[in-house]
């Protein structure tokens, strides 16, 4: 058994190797994304008016006049120290909160790295028209990884536990060069992120597969979600006669709406407001109580335009089994479920991942160069009686 999962693995890691040093590297490059976005957004701004904050009305009007225009939605630190941030899909503008005056777009230069990288992790930066390929290339580069790691752990445990065959796989050798390192690594690195990287690795395939997401759903014996409407159709149906885009939204009323969701919660860290597509839409309420990236942190709230009454509220611990498991996989797999600390780990095993990759498309290569050499000497051999007579 042992050695019909060294050849699988061994296989699955010549197929794909590339891809998955692909996907480690930049999945190490994304680690701490957001805050060095942030960083280098803040960075270079201009300190924000120690004066009061202006209401969430004002601060609409005035972005609305400015060049900057209507944003689809607005977020505040509870900071009042910190820039209003108006939200435009992919892309962000700051804002005085004393002033209402636009202090930057962010950094371009920053967002746009990250935006490759992005793409690269996701799909291999393949074009629109061959995107599904890209996804589905390293969707099943994953599931292969998956096999790699679980199949590694059985090849990698010793037959015989002693001390020395122990230390063999978990310690770092010195003086080692060739095989014998790359050997060395492969064993140490894929027993010290073992643990880790089953996280990462089974959350990207239930990320990339709606069948995996909704096997999360059946074992937690929860009923899985119905498949989302085409997205012509959702935009079709989602229009309505008097509907405005958000440029048109009456700004009347967002005040109280704001008030009433701020006090929802004794304290919040960021309250971020989705602006409606008419004046008869509810007004959607984000409130995090935590960072990015924890959704066991984060209320939803819907409010009623005219009433202010609360239409819809979701909270975390009120999922059922399934969506909790398949939310906490969502972020499990970036570490940002738990913080800075998860987000470490995850880029570390990320890193321990690509030299996994590495080493490994290494060994086979030294193997294939064995074997061909073997091959010739048997050759020569044989030919070398012909010769002679």
């Amino acid at each position: 058994m042992r050695k019909l999962f060294f050849w699988l693995h061994l296989s699955a890691g010549v197929i794909a190797g590339v891809v998955i040093f692909i996907m480690s590297v930049t999945g190490v490059l994304l680690m701490y994304e957001k805050q060095l976005i942030s960083w280098f957004d803040l960075r270079d701004l201009p300190p924000v008016s120690n004066s009061p904050r202006l209401s969430v009305e004002t601060l609409l009007t005035r972005a609305r006049a400015s060049r900057a225009g209507m944003p689809s939605a607005i977020a505040m630190n509870a900071d009042p120290l910190v820039p209003v941030q108006l939200i435009f899909g992919r892309e962000i503008a700051y804002q005085d909160p004393a002033s209402g005056q636009i202090l930057s777009t962010g950094n371009t230069s920053v967002r746009r790295f990250f935006r490759v990288v992005t793409d690269w992790h996701r799909w291999l930066a393949t074009s629109d028209q061959n995107r599904a390929a890209g996804r589905a290339t390293t969707g099943a580069a994953n599931l292969a990884f998956l096999f790699i790691v679980l199949s590694g752990a059985y090849i990698w445990v010793p037959k015989v536990w002693t001390a020395a065959s122990v230390r063999a796989v978990t310690l770092f050798r010195g003086g080692l060069s060739g095989k014998a390192r790359d050997f060395n690594w492969h064993n140490v690195i894929g027993i010290w992120c073992f643990v880790p990287l089953v996280f990462v690795v089974a959350s990207s395939s239930v990320i990339s597969y709606p069948w995996a997401s909704n096997l999360v759903y059946t074992l937690a014996g929860s009923p899985p979600p119905s498949a989302p409407a085409p997205r012509q159709e959702q935009a079709r149906t989602e229009r309505h006669p008097g509907a405005r885009s958000a440029t048109e939204v009456y700004l009347t009323g967002f005040n109280d709406l704001w008030q009433r969701a701020a006090s929802h919660v004794n304290q919040w860290r960021v309250l971020t407001m989705r602006l409606p597509a008419s004046d008869r839409a509810p007004v959607a309420f984000v409130i995090d109580q935590g960072y990015a990236g924890q959704p066991q942190k984060r209320i939803t709230l819907n409010l009623d335009r005219r009433t202010g009454d609360i239409t819809n509220r979701e909270v975390y611990s009120d999922f059922n089994q399934g969506r909790q498991i398949r939310t906490w996989l969502r972020f499990v797999h970036t570490g940002e479920y738990y913080g800075i600390p998860g987000q470490t780990i995850a880029g570390i095993a990320s890193a321990g991942a690509a030299v996994l990759a590495f080493t490994g498309i290494a060994l086979s290569l030294r193997r294939l160069a064995a074997w061909r050499s073997r091959r010739q000497r048997a050759r020569e051999k044989v030919l070398a009686p012909q010769a002679s007579a």
